[in-house]
This record gives C-alpha cells, structure tokens and sequence, in this order.
C-alpha cells in the first residue's frame, strides 16, 4: 500500500458556516441574513487551505492565502456561494493555461460567454480548477504538474477532464463547481469522486467562441455538484439567463415524477471492452432499483453505428492536430507547440496517419443524432441506462501523458467507452454516484435520454437519490 492509500479520505468537512450544507442551503442561508457571504468565502478559503497541498486541484487561486479574502456584493439564486471555474475557461483577470505547460501566462481581459452565465447566478469564484492538457485525458494529471487526487482515496484519480472541480466539491472546499464535456469531462469526473455530473443538451447553455469553430460541437457546459437539487437549480437558473427556444424548458425540477419510465440497458460497450465486476454490480443494483420502483428495464442494443468508437477517437485526434498546428491563433500568441504533452502529440500524430478517413468520419458523426434518437425510438425507452465508464477509477499513472502513447491510447479507448455517444448525438446524459468499491471509491452509473429532456433525467436523478442515499465522504 502506498503512503497515499494510507492517507485514506481527504476532505475539509468541518462545524463551520459551511458544514455539510449544499450550495442550495448555503444560498437560503445567505439570502436569509443567518449566515454572511463573507464568512462563507472565509470557510471556502480555510478549507481550501486544508486541503489543497494534498488534492492539487486549484491551478490558480482568485485570492491570497496570506491574506483575508473580499468579496464584493453578489445578485443571483446562488448569491455568495463559493465556486471555481475550470482553466479552460476565460474568467476576467485570471490566466486561462489550459492544464498546458504549452499556453501563455496572460490574464483574461473579459469572462468567456458562459463564464458571464455562470456567474450572473451569483457565485463567488475562488479561482481556476485543474484540468489535464486541453482536456484530453480522462484522468488529470498534466505532465508538467502535480496530478489532481482522488479525495476518497487519494492514490486514485479524480477524473478529468474536470478533475479539479470533482476533488474540490467531493472534499467539501466548495459545494458546486464549474465543469464542461467533451467526451465525458463533466460525467467521468462526477463518477469517480462521487458526485452528481449532467451533461446538457448539445446548446442548452450559451456557446464559447470556440465551439463555433468545431465542424461538430461536441461541448456541454454544465457543473459538478453532492446533491440532485444543486443541479436542478444550476440548469433553472441558467435557463432564466439565456433560454433556447429550440430546446423544451428544463424549468424548476424539485422532485421526483409520478410518469413510470422505460429504461433500456445497456451493459458493455461497443468497443468490445467488458465491464469489470464492481461497475457491473453498482448498475445491476440500480436496474432492479429502478424496478422495485416500478419503472421498466429492458436489454437493449447500443443504437449507433458500429464505427462510432474509431470516428469518435479520430475526431478527438483531429482537435488535438488542430491545436498543435493552429494553437497560436485558438489559443493565444504565445502558445508553443514544442511543449505539449505526449498525448497531444501522439493524437495529432494519429490523426495525420489516418487522413483520408476524416471525411467519412465526419459524416457519420454528423448523423449520429439521428441514428440515436431512431435507435431510442425504435427500442421504445425513454431513457437508457449504463455505466458511466468500463471500469472503475485506476491508480494516478495508470492514465499518465508520460505513459507510451499507444498503451494509453488503448487504456482510454477502454475505459472512457461509454460517455463519447451523448457528445456525438448532443443528447443529454448524467452520472450518478450509485455505488463504491473496495478501495473506498465511488462507482458512477450513466443515464442518458432524447434531446432536450434534461427534465426527465432530473426527476429520475431526485427519485434515486432519495430511494438510496449516496455515499459521503465526511462519514467514513
């Protein structure tokens, strides 16, 4: 066993302002006069402080640990609430690196568009949280960095490419962070520290610049929260923003629905990778669950097309091309090429080996909406129900850019099989933390649902969140 494995759980959890509340009950008790946004943020940063030489999750932090914090006066539901913004993300006055040793130190002249719509919700942001380089890997460990740990067991990984956001809400140092996905970003990170991660419609909430630029937009903003309500409120709150009016309304969801659902199964993934025991049983559990709850599971078939697996993996070497070739321009001046990582560099290197398979890749992809919803159809569920990845969170190095980029290629294939589907197809899809392993680590299952019905996920999510408690980590 390792020094870190004897460690066991990291968390900041203590009889302060903050306690166990969530950010909706810290929200209330600001609005209400009992408790100050100031003491709040005095909280968030001491507890920061406890933690954070241990869980490396803060890239830059919006305040200094040697000195009281200010915070200026907030309007919004989560008025005061302590959050961090993911350093893919432009936040006015921050430094926006990318998890890159290969981006420039320059500080962010204005918010990024959805950075302006999370933060009109009132939160106060105690910096930038860590992610690997651009948001690649599935576990975040930056090569030129310490690596984010797991808080449950922090010899583990915390997910990626929001890892820093997962550690920090799993630990207690705020209770709702910022998270994005684009191939699993918000939802592997959310399985592996326990949490509860929804990936959004492809455009329910307002676009990046970069999005734009994708042939197929593949992200979805969103957040990493401990409870169903918090993410309810986040996507209530963000509708009131900015509401596309091509999307049916979320609305406020504060509960359960009586409406009985369909839920297709669907068990191992189509790269051929079987689901390891643990992952397994924590889905199994669930699917007999959601029965004694009266909802109906059936087997069904992935409904896509078989090379879905190898267009996704050339789709997401192609962006990794296109930012060593044109990352001055997408990224800043001073981007340098020379010093991404490994595995940028062995996904750019891939891509120009299989060229002439990019047009086909591209319209296939470009389908893939189509083929799900007629594959849910033609099942006749309305949700389907999976694991949120092949097997449960490995060891920090397991997933290292350091590691041989064919070896890693192929451990990642494997085991982030499942989150890639709703990011194609721009359906929506959310993890929630249905069970635990040996190790002390949480177990994320996968539900993902028609276009635009973030509503039904929300209302299954409240349902099971209140027939089987999930885990926390203040009390083992």
């Amino acid at each position: 066993m390792s020094a870190f494995e004897q460690l066991g759980p990291i968390h900041a959890f203590t009889d302060d302002v903050m306690g166990d509340h969530d950010a909706t009950a810290l929200a209330a008790l600001i609005r209400s006069g009992d408790i100050s946004p100031q003491e709040v943020l005095n909280a968030a940063v001491a507890r920061a402080k406890q933690v954070e030489d241990k869980l490396n999750g803060i890239v830059t932090p919006a305040f200094d640990f040697d000195a009281p914090p200010a915070i200026a006066p907030s309007r919004g539901f989560f008025a005061g609430v302590p959050t961090l913004i993911k350093d893919n993300t432009d936040l006015a006055g921050l430094p926006t690196l990318h998890g890159s040793k290969a981006v420039a130190h320059h500080l962010a002249g204005q918010s990024s568009p959805f950075a302006r719509q999370y933060m009109a919700q009132g939160f106060v942001a105690l910096g930038k949280s860590s992610l690997p380089e651009f948001g690649f890997n599935a576990s975040t460990e930056p090569a030129h960095a310490r690596a984010t740990r797991n808080p449950w067991n922090p010899a583990f990984s915390s997910g990626a490419s929001s890892g820093g956001s997962a550690a920090l809400v799993a630990a207690g140092v705020v209770p709702i962070a910022h998270a994005n996905d684009g191939g699993g970003s918000i939802r592997i990170p959310a399985a592996c520290c326990g949490l509860v991660g929804l990936k959004p419609s492809r455009n329910r909430m307002v676009n990046n610049p970069a999005t734009k630029a994708l042939p197929i937009n593949i992200i979805g903003e969103g957040v990493v929260t401990r409870s169903v309500r918090d993410t309810a409120h986040f996507f209530a709150e963000a509708e009131k923003y900015t509401c596309n009016p091509r999307l049916p309304a979320v609305g406020e969801v504060r509960g359960p629905a009586a409406k009985r659902l369909r839920i297709g199964l669907v068990m191992d993934s189509i790269t051929g990778q079987a689901t390891d025991h643990a992952t397994r049983q924590a889905v199994e559990k669930t699917a007999a669950l959601l029965e004694s709850l009266g909802h109906t599971i059936k087997p069904m078939e992935v409904p896509i097309h078989p090379l879905f697996a190898e267009d996704f993996a050339h789709y997401w070497s192609m962006l990794a091309f296109l930012l060593s070739k044109a990352g001055k321009h997408a990224i800043g001046a001073g981007f340098d090429a020379r010093a991404v990582d490994g595995l940028t560099t062995g996904l750019a290197r891939r891509f120009r080996s299989n060229l002439r398979k990019t047009p086909g890749m591209l319209w296939r992809l470009s389908r893939s909406h189509a083929a799900y919803t007629q594959g849910m159809d033609g099942a006749g569920v309305d949700l389907v129900l999976s694991p949120t990845l092949a097997h449960t969170t490995p060891k920090l190095g397991y997933l290292s850019p350091e590691q041989p980029f064919d070896e890693l290629f192929e451990r990642l294939m494997q085991y982030a099989a499942f989150t890639p589907l709703a990011n194609a197809t721009g359906a929506p899809a959310l993890s929630l933390p249905m069970g635990m392993t040996d190790h002390n680590l949480p177990v994320g299952v996968h539900f993902s649902a028609h276009h635009g019905r973030e509503r039904t996920l929300l209302e299954l999510a409240f349902e099971l969140e209140e027939a089987a408690p999930w885990r926390r980590i203040q009390d083992r």
